[in-house]
């Protein structure tokens, strides 16, 4: 009878042993690559840019999307000591907001100097996205200035190529209503060229604007390569977005990376951003 529990614990053993070995082969889950744009943290960054970025990276964002671009730097510091600032922090510098309104009569060529300017400075921070956030209201008050804003954003997007950067459009809730009998946002999509303006979808906006994107996502396959992922407070506080379903269509989008933003709070916004991140961190269907 001893001899028999010894067998029986030595091929327990062995099996532990198997188990484990075969545990052990399993890959280990992939790290989630999310990013912060900026302005939900933007006092913070005007008070303190150093001390920001550092927590953000500690709380284990990827990568930062800017919101204080001007004159040629990135919060009043130089393109390549903001890049280092920020991999200093543990992220990378990879997307921008930042934007010029459509040139009146005889200013074509001056902004597109401007933007010359603006898209050195980006190639300069290794910036793989600029992203427009706003629209002139000409885009707003006739299907005539909205086709000048495809035409122009079209123009930006061939210079942004030649410098190796992406340049897209994000949207807000009023890209949702209909102009002349046309829905701005959709329009934007057929009359800009794919391969020159990508599209960064705002969930939250979207939601607010009585927008289903999973819809956009089977109308205009690939077209939405960063996405602002919003609530109305911290990311899954509001119960009110199905992101799970979201995501699940998230090849079809065509998206590369996940922006997390937060305008409203519940708590201070450096609490919140943290919040928002550990959502998508715990949510296995998140990218």
């Amino acid at each position: 009878m001893k001899k028999s529990l010894n067998t029986f614990a030595l091929l327990m053993l062995l099996a532990s042993v198997f188990s484990f070995a075969l545990l052990s082969c399993e890959p280990p889950p992939e790290e989630k690559f999310i990013g912060i744009q900026l302005w939900s943290v933007r006092e913070a960054m005007d008070e303190d840019p150093v001390g920001t970025l550092a927590a953000l990276g500690e709380m284990g964002y990827g990568f930062v999307e800017a919101a204080g671009y001007s004159d040629g730097k990135f919060y009043g510091m130089e393109p390549v000591a903001f890049r280092d600032l920020v991999e200093a922090s543990g992220m990378v510098f990879l997307s921008s907001h930042t934007g010029h309104d459509l040139p009146g009569d005889g200013e074509w060529d001056e902004v597109m100097a401007w933007w010359d300017q603006c898209i050195e400075a980006h190639a300069a921070a290794g910036v793989e996205y600029i992203v427009q956030p706003w629209m002139g209201s000409a885009g707003y008050e006739s299907l005539e200035g909205l086709q000048s804003f495809c035409d122009y954003f079209n123009a930006v997007g061939e210079k942004c190529n030649k410098k190796g950067i992406r340049f897209g459009y994000h949207n807000h809730a009023n890209e949702f209503e209909l102009l002349e009998g046309e829905m701005i946002y959709d329009y934007m999509l057929e009359n800009t060229d794919p391969d020159k303006v990508m599209f960064q979808i705002d969930i939250y906006w979207a939601y607010v604007g009585d927008a289903d994107v999973v819809d956009y996502f089977h109308n205009h396959p690939g077209r939405f390569e960063l996405w602002h992922v919003k609530d109305e407070a911290e990311v899954g506080a509001s119960g009110k977005i199905d992101f799970e379903r979201i995501y699940d269509h998230a090849g079809l989008a065509g998206l590369q990376y996940s922006v997390v933003e937060v305008e409203q709070y519940h708590y201070e916004p450096l609490e919140s951003v943290r919040i928002s991140l550990d959502f998508l961190l715990d949510a296995g269907y998140a990218k």
